[in-house]
């Protein structure tokens, strides 16, 4: 009697074990980039937040009033916006945020500069909860900040 040990695999086993490693690299591969997005919306908030309170600090110095001009050239930007390490920049593009105080249309979704990352600053207005503009009318002391998300927008008030 003749005894064989064949030892290894068949070419099922192995076939079967590719496509789940292939099923497992399509599922990383399409989650990734969501997943990237997301974490880039989540630096753009968390860079709104010190925003909001760089234009705290602002009024807290300057006697409660706002800053006179919202521009990247003025003293509001270059001191509060530029100080040292912090830093203001877009996670994808890596400039520096561009503020737009153009007036909202209320009723309207917000109208954005150009590109991911740009700042609509509002003085006069407060976030709202059911405008499809984000902002509210407010008084003269209310700065609402919205920012262009890659999923949407945010907007924080004072």
């Amino acid at each position: 009697m003749i005894q064989t040990n064949k030892k290894g695999f068949t070419i099922i086993e192995v076939v079967l074990v590719l496509a789940i490693a292939g099923l497992i690299f399509l599922v990383v591969f399409l989650a990734l980039p969501a997943l990237q997005k997301s974490q880039r919306d989540t630096q753009r908030k968390a860079d709104l937040s010190r925003m909001m309170s760089q234009i705290s600090s602002w009024t807290s110095n300057h006697q409660g009033l706002l800053p006179s001009s919202w521009t990247a050239a003025s003293p509001f930007f270059t001191t509060y916006m530029l100080n040292g390490n912090e830093t203001f920049s877009d996670p994808t593009t890596g400039t520096t945020y561009v503020p737009s105080t153009t007036a909202p249309t209320l009723g309207t979704a917000p109208a954005f500069a150009s590109a991911i990352g740009n700042v609509n600053i509002y003085v006069g207005f407060t976030c709202s909860p059911t405008d499809a503009s984000g902002v509210q009318t407010g008084s003269g002391r209310n700065v609402a900040v919205l920012m262009q998300l890659e999923k949407g927008f945010i907007c924080q008030s004072n």
